[in-house]
């Protein structure tokens, strides 16, 4: 099955996977998947993530573990939203001064730039701007 665009199939699949409270999310892996599910690790968004091995060599999956707060019958996501910003269709680019907060920094954006694919307060920090991929609360 082809994917026009890889990182909304990402993040679709993980947030269905909340929404059925899911303890992990499985897609094919790739390297801007792997810096996406890096970075909301480092957040603390996501418990963890790793690369599965397939049967063949271009059978690599990308195993997502989903974080919950609360106990067993009181637990909640720790991501409330989701939103893919730059499309295949219409790219969103932005400068290093016009860089979005998310819920006045309670969420985070991820940028494609120029040094690698990074946060939007990372990239205020280096001064680089680049495409916005995604906004994550």
């Amino acid at each position: 099955m082809s994917v026009n665009d890889p990182i909304a199939d990402m993040l679709t699949r993980i947030r269905n996977g909340l929404l059925i409270q899911q303890s992990a999310v499985a897609m094919p892996a790739s390297k801007l998947r792997m810096e996406v599910a890096r970075i909301l690790k480092e957040e603390g968004f996501i418990e963890d993530y790793e690369q599965v091995d397939g049967e063949k060599p271009y059978l690599v999956t990308l195993r997502v573990k989903l974080k919950y707060v609360g106990d067993r019958r009181f637990k909640r996501p720790v991501i409330t939203g989701l939103q893919r910003v730059s499309r295949p269709g219409r790219r969103i680019y932005t400068s290093k001064k016009d860089i979005p907060w998310v819920l006045s920094g309670m969420g985070i954006s991820i940028l494609s730039t120029p040094k690698g694919v990074m946060t939007g307060q990372r990239a205020r920090q280096l001064n680089v701007g680049g495409e916005i991929l995604c906004k994550v609360w």
